[in-house]
């Protein structure tokens, strides 16, 4: 049973969202002609990207929670954390984000954003050497840059949902780097990343996985908005 583990994070972090999209009030699989082709385009992207760095040895993944089941050099289930994952994170933010008010945050976003840029490169300077942070820093500052510079109008959104999406990730993200288990179910080279953990989870994952659910919810809500009808969850 225990090599079903990794599966079974994937499923369960799915399993609640999948249910609710189909509530009368939420209706999320409306979506899916936009959702599905957003987390299919965005994980081909960071299957590629998680794919070499496993090639280079900065993370691994143990047999011992896997069922052996691979595509490439990568398990079936770290495939399935780009479907599960981010599925359930833009579920979130379509929940959320319709009780959150942007002119809260308006005045505020483009200085913020500007500054959260500017940190994150001077970060990925400072552990240039280690591949993994410094990419992952430099991707994300590109994508805020981006979203600050054309004014996108759920940035603000999407940096307080996030923040709430920080409780779950601290479960499931625990979870797979060894809290509460004998051993990780992802494991990584200590000279790949910088050192610091919360709990056993690696720093740069935070903003690895903030890259990755800002990159779904964008290519997801460009799509939506060019559908010939489109509205809102919650509406």
């Amino acid at each position: 049973m225990i090599k079903y583990t990794y599966l079974l994070i994937d499923l369960l972090s799915l399993a609640v969202p999948l249910v609710f999209s189909f509530h009368p009030k939420i209706r999320l699989y409306k979506h899916w002609s936009a959702l599905l082709p957003a987390i299919l385009i965005t994980a081909v992207c960071y299957v590629l990207w998680d794919s070499w760095f496993t090639r280079l040895g900065v993370w691994g993944f143990n047999s011992r929670y896997t069922t052996g089941i691979y595509i490439g050099n990568l398990p079936l289930e770290e495939l399935l954390f780009f479907i599960c994952i981010p599925y359930s994170c833009v579920f979130t933010f379509e929940c959320l984000s319709g009780f959150l008010s942007a002119a809260v945050l308006q005045k505020v976003v483009k200085p913020f954003g500007y500054c959260f840029t500017i940190t994150l490169l001077l970060f990925a300077a400072i552990f240039y050497a280690q591949a993994y942070t410094a990419s992952a820093f430099v991707l994300l500052a590109a994508m805020i840059f981006a979203g600050t510079i054309i004014n996108i109008s759920w940035l603000s959104k999407f940096y307080v949902v996030y923040v709430i999406l920080l409780i779950p990730f601290l479960i499931v993200n625990g979870l797979l780097t060894g809290t509460g288990l004998s051993s990780p179910v992802v494991w990584y080279n200590a000279s790949g990343i910088i050192g610091l953990r919360i709990l056993t989870i690696p720093v740069e994952d935070i903003f690895y996985g903030m890259g990755l659910i800002l990159a779904n919810v964008w290519v997801y809500s460009s799509i939506k908005k060019r559908a010939p009808q489109h509205r809102r969850i919650f509406s």
